[in-house]
């Protein structure tokens, strides 16, 4: 019997979400495998940064792709790299010899070993690309539920979109995306596998995230997709117990990060013009610091300085709003700006890093559909709606679920995992070697039968630093050789 593996993936999925009322196909599953009860994703906790680990078995200081968005320093002039855009992406890995992606992708991987790879999403072009930035090379199954122009190789897909007819358009903010996530499950059960069987398969849902931002976490939109996703997935589970199983495949059903709730609008670019920074969107000539959108804080200084560096951090301490920051380290422990953690405990630290990474302050008080989890923010969103980048416990948590005749059945691992864990497990399970790249462990404590179970120690690392009045918390995890993030906050004494 020949293993091939199936990750499906749902999109902002908050463990707590899944319920017998709300999942039952999520919840069949875990009766059938084993459930990873402490499974974490990476930082930023952004999709596209997320996608990049899933498929390199790292984190974002190896593989580059340090977030949804990022200026790129290394061209002339300097130039703002959107990551949701596909043709961008691209370009930019022809430029630079292939260097979007500093480690091997899957992608890579499995063709090297003569294996193939097939991608389906719902997602954004450039967030489909992320899964395999290199498909049109590789020659490999690409195919999205909403943009025809990225699907590939040209006469596989299209043979698969004549018979799938049109693709659904992208779906207005606020109104669940549910048509896309059908149209990908009938693509997958009725050509995908019955024509190419490939080696491993990455399908993956926009729901729940889309919702979360546009409606809220909880919101009855929100459940909505969540319950339609479900239900394509069922769909999935339906086919596996009768078919899949029987013929090898592993199946896998994850998320890339959860979702909390923004409470109050902030403004970061005001509170670097009070510090005498002049802060803006691009480079310019009036420009001192360029602030990077999105709810995880990058900023990118003209002069960066050590003392400018600082500037700016120390102008971030002095509000109410903002968490944790982060600068390049001075030392395993300490930025180079005072009162601040090292950018590498966090595995932020890449030539690509902004020179002050920061959260928005979150707590743990509940939402108006009694979620826990509450932020601040900076973005265009009302307030109420779901964001997620940060290193809140709810932002970070992840839902992970394997079964087949590799796994047991009906078990739960206590032990951390991580979204890079899953690269490494596939290609075990495949028996092909990982590369030298990967950083995720293979999780090999769920297997049937595996090497050495439960023998290694778990150790909860927690590291302070302050300055003044404003101190910040980072929590980590250590199994084996493998750190984990589990949380981090921040807090004003007077």
């Amino acid at each position: 019997m020949t293993t091939t593996c199936l990750l499906v993936g749902f999109d902002g999925l908050r463990p707590d979400l899944v319920s017998p009322e709300l999942t039952p196909h999520l919840c069949r599953l875990k009766a059938w495998g084993v459930t990873f009860a402490n499974h974490v994703t990476v930082y930023p906790s952004e999709t596209r940064v997320v996608f990049a680990s899933l498929v390199t078995g790292t984190t974002a200081d190896r593989h580059g792709m340090i977030g949804n968005r990022f200026l790129d320093r290394s061209a002339v002039p300097p130039r703002m790299v959107d990551t949701a855009d596909a043709a961008l992406l691209e370009r930019f890995d022809a430029e630079t010899d292939g260097r979007l992606m500093t480690a091997t992708t899957l992608g890579e991987a499995l063709n090297d070993a003569g294996k193939s790879l097939a991608v389906l999403a719902s997602n954004s072009r450039g967030a489909t690309r992320c899964l395999n930035h290199k498909v049109k090379a590789l020659e490999q199954l690409c195919l999205s539920g909403h943009f025809e122009d990225i699907a590939t190789p040209a006469d596989a897909a299209s043979d698969i979109l004549k018979a799938l007819g049109p693709l659904p358009p992208a779906a207005e903010p606020g109104t669940p995306d549910l048509e896309a996530q059908t149209v990908l499950t009938t693509a997958f059960l009725d050509y995908v596998w019955p024509r190419y069987r490939p080696d491993v398969t990455l399908l993956w849902y926009s729901e729940p995230d889309l919702s979360s931002h546009f409606s809220g976490v909880g919101a009855p939109e929100t459940k909505q997709a969540i319950a339609h996703a479900d239900a394509q997935f069922g769909r999935i589970l339906d086919w596996w117990m009768a078919e899949g199983h029987e013929v090898g495949v592993q199946l896998f059903a994850t998320s890339d990060h959860g979702h909390i709730t923004a409470h109050t609008r902030v403004s970061v670019a005001d509170t670097l013009n009070a510090a005498g920074l002049t802060a803006g969107a691009a480079l310019g000539p009036d420009v001192d610091a360029v602030i990077v959108p999105g709810q995880v804080g990058a900023i990118y200084l003209t002069d960066p300085t050590e003392a400018a560096i600082a500037r700016a951090s120390a102008a971030l301490m002095d509000t109410d709003w903002c968490g944790s920051i982060f600068t390049r380290g001075r030392n395993d422990i300490d930025g180079i700006a005072p009162g601040t953690f090292a950018q590498g405990l966090v595995f932020a630290e890449h030539a690509r890093a902004p020179d002050v990474n920061f959260c928005f302050l979150s707590e743990d008080q509940n939402d108006q559909y009694g979620l826990s989890g509450q932020t601040y923010y900076d973005s265009g969103l009302a307030p109420g709606l779901g964001v997620h980048g940060g290193l809140h416990s709810r932002e970070l948590a992840s839902v992970a679920i394997a079964a087949g005749s590799h796994f047991e059945n009906g078990t739960t691992s206590t032990l951390p995992t991580c979204v890079s864990d899953i690269a490494p497990t596939l290609l075990q399970l495949l028996g092909l070697a990982r590369p030298h790249s990967v950083t995720g462990r293979v999780l090999e404590e769920a297997f049937v039968e595996p090497d050495c179970k439960n023998s290694v120690p778990t150790e909860t690392i927690v590291l302070e630093t302050h300055l003044g009045e404003y101190a910040q918390t980072l929590n980590r995890i250590r199994y084996g050789d493998v750190t984990y993030l589990s949380d981090a906050g921040a807090s004003r004494h007077t």
